[in-house]
């Protein structure tokens, strides 16, 4: 989109990108406004019409977390490297989710909201980039709860047994590469599912797999076989968890190769997935 002055007869001239790998900050800062909107309808529509409203953030987790502890760590017996059950899996769930809900809203970017960009312009990408923002309000519901367990067993249950280290402060990034591989992927399907609707149901099965092949219900060091190892590693989210893990709790495997990897796997998904979006955004009306 290019300003022109009043005199030459246009305010605005909307044209297609000619580069395929091209974003306009620019572009996106001036429609923050709208992305504020998106950002709360994302919130309020997702739980309007509950009785519990927001609190479900917090009941989800709950209860998922005492699933994991009666299936996982009481059946299975799977060992959480010495840590407590509850803030183990609570802590990979937060993560977890965090991911997961941005990759599945943004994979529907499309094909949900095709009324919209069929009637007026805008940058597209504001659509996935409200629906990582508005995520983040879960997210910090549900890491104040992670705290909230976490102080419970430092300071009555087990005072002093658990140790954090200064590699917590990674946290901000971890949270940014999480939704950037977040909407990488996501976008990078959104894109598929113009034309190839079946895509959205292989993504819901995906994703449900996939969080099996991250260490959320279990340690990376429980996997002994190196190369199954190597190849968990290959799993970008991996770094991301241990990392989180190894810094909050002080048990995992940190590696800054694997945290690296993870940067640079989020950085090259997120060229290819912008430059898949802007050229399926060109035509897609007339798949959608």
């Amino acid at each position: 989109m290019r300003q022109k002055t009043i005199d030459e007869g246009w305010t605005t001239v909307i044209k297609p990108r000619e580069k395929l790998l091209n974003v306009d900050f620019g572009e996106l800062w001036r429609y923050r406004d709208l992305c504020s909107l998106f950002v709360r309808r994302n919130i309020t529509t997702q739980y309007k019409q509950t009785v519990l409203g927001p609190l479900w953030y917090i009941i989800q987790p709950i209860i998922t977390v005492v699933m994991y502890m009666v299936v996982f760590g009481g059946i299975a017996k799977i060992p959480t490297d010495g840590l407590p059950q509850p803030l183990f899996y609570l802590g990979g769930i937060c993560l977890w989710q965090y991911f997961s809900e941005c990759l599945n809203k943004t994979s529907s970017t499309f094909t949900a909201n095709a009324g919209i960009f069929g009637k007026v312009y805008f940058p597209r990408l504001i659509v996935p980039i409200s629906t990582v923002i508005s995520n983040l309000l879960r997210f910090g519901i549900q890491l104040g709860l992670f705290f909230v367990v976490y102080a419970i067993y430092q300071i009555w249950i087990i005072p002093g047994q658990i140790h954090t280290s200064w590699y917590a402060l990674l946290l901000p990034i971890l949270v940014i590469m999480l939704a950037g591989l977040a909407l990488g992927f996501g976008i990078l399907f959104s894109s598929m599912t113009t034309k190839y609707r079946d895509m959205t149901l292989l993504l819901s099965y995906f994703v449900s797999l996939w969080m099996y092949a991250t260490p959320v219900i279990y340690p990376l060091s429980t996997i002994t076989n190196s190369k199954l190892h190597f190849v968990m590693s290959l799993n970008p989210l991996t770094g991301i968890v241990e990392a989180f893990k190894y810094g909050m709790l002080g048990e995992g495997q940190f590696s800054w190769g694997m945290l690296g990897y993870s940067f640079v796997f989020m950085v090259v998904l997120l060229a290819l997935g912008i430059i898949i979006f802007n050229r399926v955004q060109r035509t897609f009306m007339d798949t959608v």
